[in-house]
């Protein structure tokens, strides 16, 4: 048997990290500026991260939500008051496409209806409700094909306004920031119109805050530059720092009925570790500050450089646009300079470093791309 041949793979294998850096089993040194699709957001092999889950596997590694788990109280306890929603309540999964697929069945519970309204460039996930809420026709397969989700454009209120105006629609799901299609910010004045609509005609507003999430803006949520209070918030990647858990905090306007949700491996005592480990370091290493501070330098850096058409984002989720002619830049940045980033079709760098990056490590990056 061989693995389902379904990915584009860089010709490297990581064998091991720390910090912000990697090494392949040749012993290649990598800088790291991409955090394995923003997962990485303490860094790796963080001492802290790793003492806490060696504690727990030592002392039971998982048992079901059949029984109490007071890792997973600890947890909500913690999240709630380092995000600033220690009113909502928390709902454990294992990945941001299951977190988005649980906010919007769980709004659709809410308010009795099933149709919701998402955003032209949006990426949900790739489980069925999530993927069907994402606009990207090459990873929707006809099964996944529903009637329930109109694809609006970003930042258009009136159009909006004019769609609830019926009042069908259970929800609007919304990245608190577009990653995949190029990190690509909704105002906030749209975030207000919206959440102002969603509360006059009885829509669930869900912040999909998987990749935006976990103070990556500088920060908890993207959306609190907005200063508005969703009723669902979903998050993932950085959560756990490589460990897989997902999230949905949920308003206690939104009442639970047991049976509603469910999930067999979330809120395991693993993942509860590995997650309270990360906003433990978040907090002690004033990481959301830090974020801020970073991320405001890797802009002012890049102004005026000649390869570079527009910087995009907030704290260290940065969109770099690049000049068509300069597009070899950014496999370049790998292929000669050993700089993992990303990217969002083929003139964009999406940089997703783990929180823990130095200036220095993010000069080696502008310095290259400015050369």
């Amino acid at each position: 048997m061989k693995n389902f041949d379904v990915y584009n793979q860089w010709d490297i294998e990581p064998v091991k990290g720390l910090g912000g850096k990697l090494w392949d089993r040749h012993g290649t040194e990598y800088l790291d500026l991409y955090g394995g699709h923003a997962v990485i957001s303490i860094g790796h092999a963080h001492p802290h991260y790793v003492a806490a889950l060696t504690q727990q596997i030592q002392a039971l590694g998982f048992y079901s939500n059949a029984v109490q788990c007071s890792l997973r109280d600890r947890l909500a306890e913690k999240l709630g008051a380092l995000s600033g929603y220690p009113h909502y309540a928390l709902f454990l999964c294992n990945s941001g496409a299951e977190a988005n697929e649980n906010a919007l069945k769980t709004a659709s519970f809410h308010t009795g209806k099933k149709k919701f309204i998402a955003f032209r460039g949006a990426f949900h996930g790739r489980t069925s409700g999530a993927v069907a809420a994402t606009d990207n026709p090459a990873i929707v397969a006809p099964f996944n094909r529903t009637e329930n989700i109109t694809f609006l454009p970003l930042n258009d209120s009136a159009a909006v306004a004019q769609e609830l105006a019926g009042g069908a629609y259970a929800g609007v799901i919304i990245e608190g920031i577009q990653g995949v299609a190029g990190i690509i910010l909704p105002s906030d004045d749209f975030l207000k119109d919206l959440r102002a609509l969603c509360t006059k005609y009885h829509a669930a507003l869900i912040l999909d805050e998987v990749q935006s999430g976990y103070g990556r803006t500088g920060k908890f949520f993207a959306h609190q530059y907005a200063g508005i209070e969703p009723d669902l918030i979903t998050v993932a990647k950085g959560m756990g720092n490589g460990f897989p858990v997902g999230g949905v905090l949920i308003a206690p306007s939104i009442k639970a009925t047991k049976g509603m949700l469910g999930t067999t491996f979330g809120g395991n005592p693993l993942a509860c570790a590995a997650a309270i480990a990360v906003l433990e370091v978040i907090e002690q290493e004033q990481l959301m500050s830090r974020a801020a501070t970073l991320g405001d330098y890797v802009f002012r850096a890049l102004e005026g450089a000649t390869a570079i058409r527009e910087v995009r984002g907030r704290g260290l989720m940065i969109g770099i646009e690049l000049k068509p002619e300069y597009i070899a830049l950014r496999p370049g940045l790998l292929s000669e300079h050993r700089i993992f980033t990303g990217s969002a079709g083929a003139t964009v760098i999406r940089l997703l470093p783990p929180l823990t990056v130095t200036k220095e490590e993010l000069s080696q990056m502008i310095g290259r791309i400015r050369n």
